[in-house]
């Protein structure tokens, strides 16, 4: 669109007038007019919009690659014109992009990282028809740079690496051609454009590799920090969804041509509490107000959850505290609280239990990948929960639900206060149980009571000394189970009136999974511990090249918390293959990749060399993450953990140019040492010129500086510099031998001497 295709009466208008006058007014600009540049920044552009779209796992932004080619084409074709009409359409777009942007921005407080990406691709489009200059395609080059930062902090996948590579092959062309085009620098004719200076495909690859090399080596050894010291985390946008009944368990498992399975209360979510039946393929049984432990069946493996936090650990999802003879349910279910958040804020403040234990703030942020139960998983004692929902539910069992099933694409944000397992403490706590934790925790069957505890007694009795604290009889039992108690795949249906625990320590010698935490909860609780089964995900597999824990449905289990008073709950896992107690705070992925990468290493070298290799540089981890910790802990502390983290970068940065100086004085020594006598004098005499603000010019020949040295420098000067260019011209080109002693004397006469500078 030119400016003569504008309506007059647009153009008479009094506040357009004056504008239009002055844009009509001004010279065209100059004009880039390479094509493979044009070609190669709408190609990064592309890059970047399709970058955002997969590491979002959306198709919001596509319709912004068509109408950007059109508008590269547009541009391209009226690069010559003045376009006022079409400066006026983009202004008035941009408006309009800034209005969305404001009104996406009040619903996504918590996270505007999808906005400003809209935001950006939209000023792209409108930017896109009017780019007559070089400067014009680089700001689309840096609109293309930063969608691609905002990609790789939504990412969560391995795909973004191949969309990242794609974007550097790309930019390392373009920077070059943006440099010629800077100096001005014509194609040369005759020549096919990647023939040109620069554009070597061989030179472009051997860079590319070079930075690739470099980056994966950076990303190798780069340590994975704590993330989340600002206070804005991630969350979904708002869900307008409250509860109409805070006791339901929305479970599609359970969910059976639209209605609940095997109900007895309809609406509540509560499955049989005993029978035979099948597992559910892709949902984990024990997510449910009531569960039945006579199922039989495997789930099929998929991803579930994608967890970003700062510790491994449980995702723990509800536990239970009435046993039922073949399955478990939460007896307290009616007594589930409901709570608010403000409509201002995505945040819920939880209750905490009391505890004199040490803790460690946690913070997780979980995406869910595949349909979920409406229950909220986290670590233990959440403390905080951003939640898009405006109300959430807890339960009397420390449980979160949500008012509807987690949906695919959802994503949450909690944080936890983690107890740490000192086992020292845990073994001094008291047995005085207050009435509730008695009535609830230690329940158990009259009908097998007695037979357990003779077991549970016989188990105890085999220790090869006796066993006093609670926690040391907890942990002896967990692993007397895994150590004389086996996983029966084929283990048949119980009877109707036959109890689980019985028949697994006495009739089958083992049982599921999950009939191990179940054997064990009710063995401590027949010798007066007060226990309950948790039900959760395992930590996972975590990925060191996302960051992200990724949890599948198959990775649900149940495990056994036993209460310590003034303590609280913490967690033991009976389950064979499995570590005695889940992961916890005390481990960490600081140095993750370096630890894989080791691992591979490892496998190809002798054992020698490995135990040797392993301890050095456990040692050296140890220490590395030893001062980062350190580092961390000290620089949060508010406004001094910020003043301490200046001072400490401006005495990094002071020590590293230090360093620098040092190096470049070591290699410039070195290199001299290598020369001939006769050149090595020449050569530092030019560097000492050049530092006095005379240096000589690559194009120059010595004779020729040496011209320039007299016209700018007194006489007895300008003929020691003289002397000593002759004697290296002759020594050189003449290969005359120089007298190096009086050469030496005329250079320590030079040096005392003072030099005029010249501009």
């Amino acid at each position: 669109m030119s400016s003569s295709s504008a309506p007059v009466w647009l153009r008479s208008l009094p506040l357009i007038s004056p504008l239009w006058e002055r844009l009509a007014s001004q010279p065209l600009p100059k004009t880039e007019e390479s094509i493979l540049l044009r070609v190669l920044t709408q190609a990064m552009v592309i890059v970047g919009i399709i970058a955002t779209d997969v590491a979002a796992e959306t198709q919001t932004s596509l319709w912004a690659i068509p109408l950007s080619i059109a508008g590269a084409y547009w541009s391209w074709s009226h690069r010559h014109q003045r376009n006022i009409s079409t400066k006026f359409c983009i202004a008035i777009g941009m408006l309009i992009a800034l209005g969305a942007f404001l009104l996406g921005l009040r619903e996504q407080l918590n996270d505007t990282r999808l906005v400003l990406a809209e935001l950006l691709v939209q000023l792209l489009v409108l930017h896109s028809f009017h780019m007559p200059r070089r400067q014009d395609l680089g700001y689309s080059m840096v609109i293309g740079l930063i969608l691609i930062g905002v990609a790789s902090t939504l990412s969560q996948t391995m795909i973004f690496g191949l969309v990242l590579l794609a974007f550097l092959v790309i930019a390392l062309p373009v920077l070059v051609l943006d440099y010629r085009s800077r100096l001005d620098l014509r194609q040369v004719r005759g020549r096919s454009p990647f023939r040109q200076p620069g554009l070597s495909p061989r030179r472009l690859a051997t860079f590319l590799v070079i930075i690739l090399a470099l980056g994966l080596t950076i990303f190798l050894f780069m340590p994975r920090l704590p993330g989340y010291q600002l206070r804005t985390f991630p969350v979904s946008s708002q869900v307008n969804q409250s509860f109409e009944n805070n006791r339901q368990i929305i479970n599609p498992g359970y969910v059976r041509n639209g209605n609940l399975a095997g109900n007895s209360e309809a609406g509540i979510g509560r499955g049989q509490a005993s029978g035979p039946g099948e597992l559910d393929k892709t949902f984990y049984y024990g997510f449910n107000t009531r569960i039945n432990q006579n199922l039989r069946g495997q789930m099929q493996p998929k991803v579930v959850l994608r967890v970003r936090s700062q510790a491994q650990g449980f995702w723990r999802v509800l536990a239970f505290d009435r046993y039922l003879g073949q399955g478990w349910e939460i007896s307290r279910n009616e007594q589930t609280r409901t709570l608010n958040r403000p409509g201002w804020s995505y945040q819920f403040f939880l209750p905490r239990p009391i505890t004199i234990n040490k803790t460690k703030e946690v913070i997780q942020t979980y995406t869910v990948v595949s349909e979920l139960p409406n229950l909220i998983p986290a670590l233990t004692q959440p403390k905080e929960l951003f939640f898009p929902t405006p109300q959430v539910a807890l339960d009397t069992e420390g449980s979160l639900r949500s008012p509807l099933g987690l949906p695919e694409g959802l994503t949450y944000t909690v944080i936890s206060e983690v107890p740490y397992r000192d086992r020292t403490r845990l073994q001094t706590a008291s047995r005085s149980y207050n009435k509730e934790i008695r009535e609830v925790y230690l329940q158990v069957p009259d009908a097998i009571r007695e037979r357990v505890r003779k077991r549970t007694e016989e188990l105890l009795a085999t220790s090869p000394r006796p066993i006093i604290s609670v926690y040391e009889k907890a942990l002896f039992l967990t692993q007397a189970l895994k150590q004389q108690y086996s996983v029966q795949p084929d283990l048949p249906y119980l009877n109707p009136k036959e109890d689980l625990v019985e028949a697994f320590l006495f009739k089958y010698k083992g049982g599921y999974p999950d009939h191990f935490s179940t054997t064990l909860t009710i063995m401590l609780r027949s010798i007066g511990i007060p226990a309950r089964l948790v039900a959760g995900y395992g930590s996972g597999e975590f990925n060191p090249f996302t960051g992200l824990y990724e949890v599948k449905n198959t990775d649900a289990y149940a495990m056994t918390e036993v209460y310590f008073p003034k303590f609280g709950w913490f967690a033991f896992d009976p389950l064979p293959g499995h570590e005695l107690i889940p992961p916890s705070i005390e481990e960490d992925q600081t140095f993750s990749v370096v630890q894989q990468f080791w691992k591979w290493v490892a496998g190809w070298l002798p054992s020698p060399v490995t135990g040797f290799l392993g301890r050095f540089s456990g040692t050296m981890i140890g220490w590395i993450v030893g001062i980062t910790s350190w580092l961390v802990g000290m620089f949060s502390q508010g406004w001094v953990g910020l003043f301490a983290a200046l001072l400490t970068g401006v005495g990094l940065g002071f020590l590293g140019w230090l360093s620098w100086r040092g190096w470049r004085s070591w290699r410039y020594r070195r290199w001299l040492a290598s020369l001939p006598p006769m050149e090595r004098l020449y050569r530092q005499m030019l560097d000492w010129l050049a530092q006095q603000g005379i240096g000589k010019h690559m194009a120059q020949t010595p004779l020729e500086y040496v011209h320039q040295i007299r016209l700018t420098q007194p006489t007895e000067r300008a003929t020691l510099v003289e002397q000593i260019s002759q004697a290296y011209v002759c020594w050189r080109y003449g290969g005359k031998t120089p007298d190096l002693h009086e050469l030496h004397r005329s250079w320590k006469s030079l040096r005392k001497s003072s030099f005029k500078r010249t501009r």
